[in-house]
């Protein structure tokens, strides 16, 4: 699987989450594991997944649940 966009990244992990209410670690642990995001290639990846979230957050597209806490919106679920 080739990496992708840190945005689609975490939108993929939270959509396959089945609406559960996951940290940003367990978000990266995740898109890492899954090797959605390349660590080699991706300058500071955990800013950059932190960052990522915040910003789909702000967007609209995932539910910020709490300090460092996010879910898929329902339609992504």
């Amino acid at each position: 699987m080739e990496p992708m966009e840190p945005k689609e990244a975490c939108l993929r992990v939270l959509g396959e989450a089945g609406g559960e209410t996951l940290h940003w670690t367990v978000v990266l642990d995740r898109a890492l594991t899954q090797r959605l995001i390349d660590p080699f290639t991706t300058r500071d990846v955990r800013g950059v997944v932190v960052k990522s979230l915040a910003a789909l957050a702000k967007e609209g597209r995932v539910d910020k649940q709490g300090a460092g806490l996010y879910r898929a919106k329902a339609e992504l679920i």
